[in-house]
C-alpha cells in the first residue's frame, strides 16, 4: 500500500490530507492560533468544585473552564500534587522521580472535594479538546507520547498495545521496557514499537523524559493559567503516530514546514528523510494531488459509493445516523440476499473511511440494507470491525440488532470536520451540491451507457454546468474523450435546472 501525506499551509491554517493509494483516508486541520490541543499539559488553577458530579471546573486560560472528573485525577494525584508543590517552591531541582517518595494513591470511588480545593494548582493534561459551548476535558493523570512509547510519571506500569497480538513479541517488549525505564515512571508501548530494538525504544524514551525535565523547568517562574508543555507541532504528531514503511512521500508548499519534517524524520527514520518534498508549482497543492476533488464529493450529506449504492450522512444532536442505500446498481447477484450483502460490505468499508475523515466522535447508528440470513449478518459485523481496525480512535462496534442496525461508539476528542459542500442554486433560492459533485454522478450515468455500446452520446446539463464540463485546455469533456475513447458533445440548456442532465442518442432519443 502506498501512502502519501500532502500538507498545505495558509496564513492561518495548515490542512493535512492522508491518501492511500491515492485515496483520501484523513484530513486534519491545525488552527495557527490553536491553544488547547489534545497532549498540551498546563499549571492550571482550581476554579470551584460540584460534589453532585463529582467533578471540578478548573481554569486553563480557556474561555468556557476545563471540566476535570474524579476518575480523571489518576490515582497518584497526592504524589503529583507533592512533586508540583517542591518544584514550584524550588526545594526540588532533580526533575527526575529517582528519589522521590510517593504518597499513598488516592481512593477510587472518593469524593472530590476531599483531594483538591478551589484555588489550588494543578498540573492537567487536555484529553478532549474545547467542543462546541464545551471547554476542554483535563486529566491530571500525565503522559508524555513518543515515537514508540508513552511515559508515565508516578507510575511503576509497563504495558504493551493490544493492537500487538504476538505473546513473544509482547514479553520481549516489556523485558526491554523493564531494563530502560527511569524509576518513578510507567511506559505503555506503543503499536510501531513492534520489532524495535532496544536502543531506539531508549532513544525515544530519553527524548520523552527531556521534555519532562523541560516542562518542571517552567514550573517555578509560572503563574497559573500557563502552558508549560506543548504537544507537538500536528505535522509531527501525524508522523509520529502514523509513520510507517508505507510512506512514499510526504509533500508540502510550506518551506518551514518541510524542514521541519526533514529534522523530524532525520530523527525518527532517517533512511526516509529523501521522501521530504517541497511542492513548488502555481496549481493549488489540493488541486494537483485530487484532494480538493476529493473532500467536494466525500464530506456532502450524500456521498456516492462504486456500483451506484451511496450513503445519507445525517447529524442529530445526540448521535450520527447513516443510511446506507443500494441506489440504481444493476443486480448481477445470484439473489436478493446477495446483493443485499455486497451493497452492504461495500457500504461498511465506506462507513470506516467517513468516521475517520470526518473525525466523527459519539454514537453512530447504520442502517444497513436488510439482511435475513444469520450468516450473511455475522459476515458483515466481522468485516465492519476488520475495516475499523485501522482507526486509532477508541471505539466499539455492536452486533446488528434486530432492525438490522449496527451501533458504534468513537472517541470523540477534536471537533468533527464539516466542509461546506454545496453553493448557490442559479436557478432559485437554496443551494444545491457543487459542480464537482455532480459531475461524479453524471460520469457514473455515462460510464454504464457507453459499455451498452452506445454510440453518438449527446449530453443535455445546464448552461453553467455545461461550461463546467468543457472549461479549459484540460476539461472533463477532453479527459472524457481520452478515457473512454468517445466524444460526448455537450448541448447546454437553458431551461434546465442546475441538476438536470438527460443523455440522448444522434436521433435526439432519450438515452437516460
Amino acid at each position: 500500500m502506498k501512502t502519501e501525506l500532502i500538507i498545505r499551509s495558509n496564513s492561518s491554517d495548515i490542512d493535512f490530507a492522508l491518501l492511500r493509494d491515492g485515496r483520501l483516508v484523513e484530513l486534519h486541520n491545525e488552527t495557527l492560533d490553536n491553544k488547547f490541543s489534545v497532549g498540551d499539559v498546563f499549571l492550571a488553577k482550581i476554579k470551584k468544585t460540584l460534589s453532585g458530579l463529582n467533578a471540578a471546573f478548573v481554569n486553563v486560560g480557556s474561555e468556557k473552564d476545563a471540566f476535570l472528573h474524579y476518575h480523571d485525577l489518576g490515582p497518584q494525584l497526592t504524589s503529583l500534587k507533592k512533586y508540583t508543590q517542591q518544584v514550584v517552591s524550588g526545594k526540588r531541582k532533580d526533575y527526575t522521580l529517582k528519589d522521590f517518595h510517593f504518597e499513598k494513591d488516592i481512593n477510587k470511588h472518593g469524593k472530590i472535594d476531599d483531594v483538591i480545593k478551589s484555588g489550588q494548582n494543578l498540573l492537567v493534561q487536555v484529553v478532549k479538546e474545547p467542543i462546541s459551548t464545551k471547554g476542554p476535558r483535563i486529566s491530571s493523570e500525565l503522559s508524555i507520547a513518543g515515537r514508540y512509547l508513552v511515559l508515565v510519571p508516578f507510575s511503576d506500569r509497563v504495558s504493551v498495545s493490544q493492537k500487538i497480538t504476538n505473546t513473544k513479541e509482547k514479553e520481549r517488549l516489556k523485558r526491554l521496557a523493564q531494563s530502560i525505564k527511569p524509576k518513578g515512571f510507567g511506559v505503555i508501548l506503543r503499536t510501531v514499537a513492534k520489532d524495535i530494538k532496544v536502543a531506539e525504544l531508549d532513544r525515544d524514551l530519553q527524548n520523552s523524559l527531556q521534555r519532562w525535565v523541560n516542562m518542571c523547568k517552567q514550573l517555578p517562574q509560572a503563574q497559573a493559567p500557563r502552558k508549560v508543555l506543548s504537544e507537538l507541532n500536528r505535522a509531527s504528531s501525524i508522523l509520529r503516530d502514523i509513520f510507517d514503511e508505507s510512506f512514499s512521500s510526504i509533500i508540502t508548499n510550506d518551506p518551514s514546514l518541510h524542514q521541519e519534517i526533514v529534522e523530524y524524520l532525520e530523527r525518527i527514520a532517517p533512511e526516509k528523510k529523501s521522501i521530504a518534498k517541497q511542492y513548488t508549482s502555481r496549481v493549488p497543492i489540493f488541486d494537483f494531488y485530487g484532494i480538493e476533488k476529493q473532500i467536494k464529493s466525500a464530506f456532502g450529506k450524500t456521498v456516492s459509493m462504486k456500483k451506484g449504492a451511496y450513503l445519507v450522512i445525517e447529524h442529530t444532536e445526540a448521535l450520527h445516523v447513516i443510511d446506507v442505500n443500494s441506489g440504481n446498481r444493476s443486480n448481477k447477484a445470484n439473489s436478493q440476499a446477495d446483493t443485499a450483502l455486497e451493497v452492504n460490505l461495500i457500504a461498511a468499508s465506506e462507513i470506516a473511511r467517513q468516521l475517520q475523515l470526518r473525525d466523527m466522535g459519539g454514537i453512530i447508528v447504520v442502517d444497513f440494507i436488510d439482511m435475513h440470513a444469520a450468516d450473511h449478518r455475522k459476515k458483515l459485523y466481522d468485516f465492519m470491525r476488520e475495516e475499523m481496525k485501522t482507526s486509532r480512535t477508541k471505539h466499539k462496534v455492536l452486533p446488528p440488532s434486530k432492525f438490522g442496525l449496527i451501533q458504534i461508539t468513537r472517541q470523540r476528542v477534536r471537533p468533527e470536520r464539516n466542509i461546506k459542500t454545496k453553493e448557490e442554486n442559479p436557478n432559485k433560492n437554496g443551494e444545491v451540491e457543487a459542480p464537482i459533485v455532480l459531475v461524479d454522478k453524471i460520469e457514473y450515468d455515462l460510464k454504464r451507457i457507453i459499455e451498452k455500446n452506445k454510440k453518438d452520446i449527446v449530453l443535455h446539463v445546464h448552461t453553467f454546468v455545461a461550461s463546467h464540463l468543457a472549461k479549459g485546455l484540460n476539461s472533463i469533456q477532453i479527459q472524457w474523450f481520452l478515457k473512454y475513447k468517445k466524444w460526448i458533445k455537450i448541448m447546454p440548456r437553458e431551461a434546465f435546472l442546475y441538476l438536470d442532465y438527460k443523455f440522448y442518442d444522434k436521433n435526439n432519443k432519450l438515452i437516460r
